[in-house]
């Protein structure tokens, strides 16, 4: 195992990730925040350097002393070859078996199952392990029989926001003509409704209606998000959020939602469009997922012409018994 430190050796690991898109891509955008100024204090494991197989994101050891706050407790993992990686991941050293685990990646488009929420048991502890690429599901799975665990899996769609797509996934993009959506959103109820962005205050209204949150470790997560990266929301009359959308640590767009009262009337296409608008001239990676039933929002994916990659969206939850 092998420790990066140093911007030269993180921008050399970006540059590398970067040809293994779209299945490196949560490894890919967690690599690219570290290189931001690593607001989340991550560090980068890996098996050998330079010609490495298996890398591995994670929070510093003294970030993570909350056994059952898994929102914390997370690592992005990518393999090259994964049938190579399992050693590396069951060392003690890159991950801690002893916590829960949840594992996000990207699979094929079989084997489809529908998105369950997972919280786990209050005496359990809680990690999530993140990546974005197919056979890692054997691996994962025999890694939680060594381990004395079970494991659930939840499946979902990826997108990549179009911009996105043409630097960084240009392959995908073959066949498909697609026009600048500008300015088409437009905001309908300028005078009752004002765009702004998250206060760490709101997070109890974000909290509220995501639907892997509702808890209070979920919250102390979002409040970090909105305190270390870029959000937009439209403010009610009362001053509180009624549509707003943020990011995490991997520089995924999550966590969108609008209030059941406002909903049915574009809002969170419009603050999606105005959010994408602002990280694009930052230069971030652009992408989401979506729950296969969320049909919603599968639509403001296409209306904001975000590209579907043939690598879904997974993730394992993983409870020790």
């Amino acid at each position: 195992m092998l420790y990066l430190q140093g911007p030269q050796k993180l921008l050399m690991l970006e540059k590398s990730l970067r040809k293994s898109l779209p299945e490196s891509l949560k490894v890919y955008g967690t690599v690219f925040h570290m290189n931001q100024g690593n607001p989340f204090r991550l560090k980068a494991l890996v098996d050998k350097w330079p010609d490495f197989n298996t890398v591995v994101i994670r929070p510093q050891e003294q970030e993570m002393k909350d056994d059952l706050d898994h929102y914390t407790n997370t690592y992005q993992v990518y393999a090259k070859d994964p049938k190579k990686c399992q050693e590396f991941l069951g060392s003690p050293e890159v991950i801690n078996w002893k916590q829960h685990l949840q594992i996000q990646n990207g699979r094929g488009l079989d084997n489809v199952k529908k998105s369950q929420r997972s919280l786990g048991q209050k005496e359990k502890a809680s990690l999530l392990l993140i990546s974005t690429q197919s056979s890692l599901d054997y691996v994962i799975k025999n890694l939680a029989a060594v381990q004395l665990g079970k494991v659930k899996l939840t499946q979902c769609n990826l997108y990549v926001v179009s911009e996105t797509t043409k630097k960084l996934v240009s392959s995908v993009m073959d066949g498909k003509s697609l026009s600048s959506n500008g300015d088409k959103y437009k905001l309908i109820h300028q005078k009752m409704l004002k765009p702004s962005s998250l206060d760490p205050t709101h997070a109890v209204w974000v909290n509220k209606f995501w639907s892997f949150g509702g808890n209070e470790r979920s919250q102390r997560f979002i409040e970090h998000c909105i305190q270390t990266f870029p959000s937009f929301c439209l403010l009610g009359p009362q001053g509180t959020p009624v549509s707003w959308v943020l990011m995490d640590q991997t520089g995924e767009m999550r966590m969108a939602g609008t209030l059941p009262e406002y909903r049915g009337q574009g809002l969170i296409t419009y603050v999606s469009c105005a959010h994408l608008q602002g990280l694009d001239k930052l230069g971030f990676p652009l992408y989401s997922h979506v729950d296969r039933a969320n049909y919603i929002v599968q639509k403001v994916c296409f209306n904001l012409q975000a590209i579907r990659m043939p690598c879904d969206w997974n993730q394992w939850n993983f409870v020790p018994l």
